[in-house]
């Protein structure tokens, strides 16, 4: 693969700073371990439960960020700065009233909710604590999401890792000071990363209304536009939930399968998601380009730069499974010293690494048809996905076939996923231009 192709440059530019962006994400939820790891086991095990909880929310409000990023790149595209901006003012309220309204509305719940995740009678209290403070943060941790996509749209990759590394560095700060200083226990770990994520969020509004003086474009809400942004979120929110049901499905069969099936389970779905960084990271560039490009009506373009990022996608998936092989052989060792973990790991792997090169193209297309505005289509598609992957899953534990079988389940998934989204991206009927999709 030659790096010559007029958009590689523009790929590189928009995909290395939001792989970094991708990366400090979870780098919050693992300094919060490192630092509540010292209060001891029960306070890590209620880390563990919360931190599950407000992932769930994390990835169910995600269409803050990828709507946002859709429509403010169409307008960027059709030259429309003043419009691409008020599609943002748009993104950061809906994000505000929907922060406010899971506030008012979760703080009733979170008993509720932490058992549901299956807290014990000990950890259960820690944990509600931490949810509890954490909830304070949710406003400001959503417009950090829309934020993220209004800077994304206006093809800007590179601010957004800043101000993650910057939220991440107050976020270890604060939670060494809080728990280990001050001695606030696991709610001082909570209010450390509500602060960093109300200051990033303080951030992304002040650059949003920078930019809004700049093209004087109004900052009040605007009920159209608050609408148009919803309705953009319900398609990529049901997507959203049928990658969810997957992946807790998957870690319920595994569990059923037995402890070290579980254990080898896990391990093998972290390996999964870092790779799935950097597959993502092309993902955003695809859905900033998209929109651009379509925005400004240049649909042979937009279909060009769909094939180069789909090389690109392939590409890295091949070059993951070779290094994924690579080092197999010493993986487990880097987890795990039980032997059975270990050799159920060994061939979970396998799979993990085969489905590198199909995971390239997959995720590019998603961020591709995403940043098209082809939500409608990606609901669908993600619900006849996982109807794919259920029966499948089942037949994994019913007739015993062990980890390899369930992996073998979200080949069948991923496959699924190349299927529909391959068709849908070989057709005309996602090549919308415009900067409206109508």
């Amino acid at each position: 693969m030659t790096f010559r192709h007029p958009h590689d440059r523009e790929i590189l530019r928009l995909a290395v700073p939001a792989f970094g962006a991708l990366v400090a994400e979870p780098l919050f939820l693992l300094t919060d371990s490192v630092i509540v790891g010292r209060l001891g086991t029960v306070s890590l095990g209620a880390l563990g439960v919360a931190g599950q909880i407000l992932g769930t929310l994390v990835n169910l409000c995600v269409f803050l960020a990828y709507g946002t990023t859709a429509s403010v790149s169409r307008q960027v595209g059709a030259g429309n700065h003043r419009a691409a901006v008020r599609q943002g003012v748009d993104g950061i309220w809906l994000a505000a009233l929907i922060g406010v309204v899971l506030i008012v509305a979760g703080r009733p719940l979170v008993p509720a909710v932490v058992h549901a995740f299956g807290a014990s009678a000990v950890i259960a209290p820690q944990a509600e604590t931490y949810v509890h403070v954490s909830l304070l943060g949710v406003p400001g941790m959503l417009i950090v999401l829309a934020g993220t996509g209004v800077l994304r749209g206006l093809q800007d990759t590179r601010t957004p890792l800043f101000v993650s590394v910057g939220m991440f560095a107050v976020n270890a700060g604060l939670n060494a000071l809080f728990v280990l200083v001050l001695g606030w226990g696991i709610a001082g770990s909570a209010w450390g990363t509500v602060v960093a994520q109300t200051g990033g969020a303080a951030v992304y509004v002040v650059m949003v209304v920078r930019g809004a003086r700049t093209y004087d474009a109004p900052l009040r809400p605007d009920l159209r536009g608050l609408r148009a942004s919803a309705t953009a979120g319900v398609g990529l929110l049901i997507r959203t939930l049928s990658l969810r049901v997957v992946l807790v499905v998957a870690t319920m069969v595994a569990a059923r399968l037995g402890d070290a099936q579980i254990a080898a389970h896990q391990i093998a779905a972290n390996v999964w998601t870092f790779m799935a960084f950097a597959l993502d990271a092309i993902a955003i560039a695809g859905q900033a380009i998209t929109g651009r490009q379509l925005g400004a009506g240049d649909v042979a373009g937009a279909r060009s730069a769909t094939r180069r990022m789909v090389e690109w996608g392939v590409a890295c998936g091949v070059v993951f499974a070779l290094a994924l092989f690579a080092v197999r052989p010493w993986l487990p060792d880097a987890f795990t010293g039980d032997a059975t973990v270990r050799s159920q790991l060994l061939s979970a792997l396998v799979i993990v690494a085969l489905l590198q090169p199909i995971a390239g193209v997959v995720f590019v297309l998603d961020g591709v048809l995403i940043g098209a505005g082809d939500m409608g289509y990606l609901a669908v598609a993600g619900v006849i996905q996982t109807a794919a992957f259920l029966p499948v899953a089942w037949l994994a534990y019913a007739l015993g076939g062990g980890l390899v079988s369930l992996w073998l389940a979200m080949g069948v998934w991923m496959t699924a996923r190349l299927v529909t989204l391959g068709l849908r991206a070989r057709s005309n009927a996602w090549l919308v231009a415009g900067a409206v999709r109508s």
